[in-house]
């Protein structure tokens, strides 16, 4: 249900108020107000967390680039590309990450337990200087900043190979494609270590 209202509200909402602003007030005011409903949402979302840990962090600076890619002039098409920046600079962000060795991914998922089981979170940082996991921290870091930026290059290619409006019904396939794929790898990567180490990726013990 939770999923169905997301994919309503950032898929076809954006889609069926382009095609209503469009036609009488142009492309680039048409996909602004395509872009208003996934904002709102991003930030009810933050709202109702009431939290600001790492995943606040990346919700808030995705809302703030969002909004920063509206501000100027520009043809639509320039204004789908300054929309990609987020997605791009996030991968980014990712990838830097790795560089200075202090993988996203890590503080993430601690972010993530912590909200569930405190005890568990002191559990898993209790494993961040063992080599398997950081190189687990390091291997998923780079392969999701990878793959948001290949997602971010198809849908600049997008921009100038079909029209607005397929644009919108093609790109969040390609989005939720992705993350759907990175999820997926994610869950099998965490399946293998398991396998490999025979005891929760997130136990204190250290592999045989």
């Amino acid at each position: 249900m939770r999923l169905a209202l997301e994919l309503v509200i950032n898929c076809v909402l954006p889609l069926l108020i382009y095609d209503r602003v469009a036609p009488g007030s142009g492309d680039v005011v048409a996909l602004m107000a395509s872009s208003v409903p996934p904002m709102l949402w991003a930030i009810v979302e933050f709202i109702r967390r009431r939290q600001l840990d790492a995943v606040s962090v990346m919700v808030l600076a995705g809302i703030a680039l969002s909004l920063l890619a509206m501000i100027g002039s520009g043809s639509a098409r320039f204004l789908q590309l300054r929309e990609n920046l987020v997605t791009a600079l996030i991968g980014l962000v990712f990838l830097g990450s790795v560089v200075i060795r202090r993988p996203v991914i890590y503080y993430l998922a601690r972010a993530g337990i912590a909200r569930s089981s405190p005890a568990e979170a002191a559990e898993f940082e209790a494993l961040r200087d063992q080599p398997y996991f950081r190189r687990a921290m390091t291997v998923m870091t780079l392969t999701w900043g990878v793959g948001l930026l290949l997602s971010t290059a198809v849908a600049c290619v997008l921009v100038f190979s079909v029209s607005i409006h397929d644009y919108l019904i093609v790109q969040p396939v390609v989005g939720y494609g992705t993350m759907g794929l990175l999820v997926l790898w994610t869950l099998a990567y965490r399946r293998t270590l398991q396998k490999r180490v025979d005891r929760p990726l997130y136990d204190n013990g250290r592999p045989d």
